[in-house]
């Protein structure tokens, strides 16, 4: 009787492991609850290995069910926790090679009550950024004041000079806005090859939630493009979080507004990312991908990428690789895509870096002798 139930039981978990994998992959626009089906596959995949487990213990043969699920599902399991622990340092560095960082930079937190921590975060910040040995860097919620601007803030915020020209950097900025005072908000790519080709893909309206590319020309010759996004925010408030699953008056009074708000969230990123899907699809050049999704890798918007991309942590990290400096533990909603012709040398997330609310992430890739035969014009 025991082994009946817990036969079925293990049924019963393969079954709500593949209903979440289907989950993952029903855009939000269309049927939205199907997230929180998605939310619940990592809870799934560690309860199919615990049945692998018992399962071993018990009978071998019934484990050869849960283990061929586990197999076979292994690609989901990685999403969320790496495990490369044989992993060998990579090879060498060589002229088809990209060092790339990307980082949500939080305005670099111009205004006062985001560096209350640390007054002098801005200007460790933007050193930090211009002194990096990346080849190129991909920026979210960039700031800028430009000769001219009349901000009061001297050179401190400078940042488009000190961490492009003076570093040797080329610089293309996606405006979003100029205030009054002429500074500058929005997107940056930089980067030590020519930039040979860009542009800038809205989502209806041009918003800080957009996306932005740069052709960019290796010393081989060979042009490859780099895209970096910011797909949209919950604008949930992360103690209105904490907050609602604290105590049951505080799921009361929070939790429907946070309901509207992430249902916005994720329907708005279903249509994002698909947006950036088919331009992706016509894109003949080698890709580098730079994101904020906003989303985490259990999720429609991270399933669409993985499904055509290779992602950095998941291939050569190990854990969870979080991203988020907050309050909130395990969140991983900074990435970095490559298209199959890279190989991906490492990837490493800067937890030394502490002064925005996102940690900056770098990688290694380099580019296959193939790819040379790479058509030269992008269909896009």
């Amino acid at each position: 009787m025991r082994r009946s139930f817990a036969f079925k039981s293990t049924l019963l978990v393969i079954a709500w492991l593949l209903l979440a994998i289907a989950c993952v992959q029903i855009p939000s626009r269309l049927f939205w609850p199907a997230s929180f089906g998605a939310l619940t596959l990592p809870l799934a995949l560690g309860l199919n290995l615990a049945a692998v487990g018992y399962w071993l213990l018990r009978s071998w043969r019934v484990a050869v069910l849960p283990a061929a699920v586990a197999f076979l599902t292994w690609p989901h399991f990685q999403r969320g926790l790496a495990l490369h622990p044989l992993r060998t340092e990579p090879a060498a560095q060589t002229d088809r090679s990209v060092r790339l960082l990307s980082a949500n930079v939080r305005i670099f937190n111009v205004y006062a009550q985001l560096r209350e921590k640390d007054p002098e975060s801005p200007g460790k910040f933007i050193q930090w950024l211009a002194e990096n040995p990346a080849d190129v860097l991909c920026l979210q919620e960039f700031y800028n004041e430009p000769v001219g601007s009349r901000t009061g803030e001297g050179r401190l915020f400078r940042s488009a000079d000190k961490i492009g020209q003076q570093a040797g950097r080329q610089v293309f900025v996606s405006k979003t806005l100029t205030n009054g005072a002429g500074a500058e908000f929005g997107m940056a790519i930089f980067s030590r090859f020519p930039i040979v080709g860009r542009g800038t893909i809205s989502f209806d309206r041009l918003t800080q939630n957009h996306a932005m590319y740069a052709d960019l020309r290796l010393p081989t010759g060979d042009t490859i493009r780099v895209y970096n996004f910011h797909l949209q925010s919950m604008s949930m408030d992360e103690k209105d979080i904490v907050d609602s699953y604290s105590s049951k008056a505080g799921l009361k009074k929070k939790g429907l507004g946070l309901m509207r708000r992430f249902k916005r969230g994720l329907v708005a990123r279903s249509v994002q990312v698909d947006t950036l899907v088919r331009r992706f699809d016509r894109c003949r050049y080698p890709m580098l991908l730079c994101a904020d999704l906003n989303d985490l890798p259990y999720s429609y918007t991270y399933d669409q990428l993985a499904d055509r991309f290779q992602n950095a942590w998941a291939t050569v990290g190990n854990g969870v690789g979080a991203t988020y400096n907050g309050r909130l533990p395990f969140v991983r909603i900074d990435n970095q895509f490559a298209s199959p012709q890279w190989q991906i040398g490492n990837f490493a997330v800067h937890y030394e870096i502490p002064y925005s609310d996102h940690f900056p992430t770098s990688a290694i890739y380099t580019l296959s002798e193939a790819s040379s035969q790479v058509p030269k014009q992008p269909a896009d």
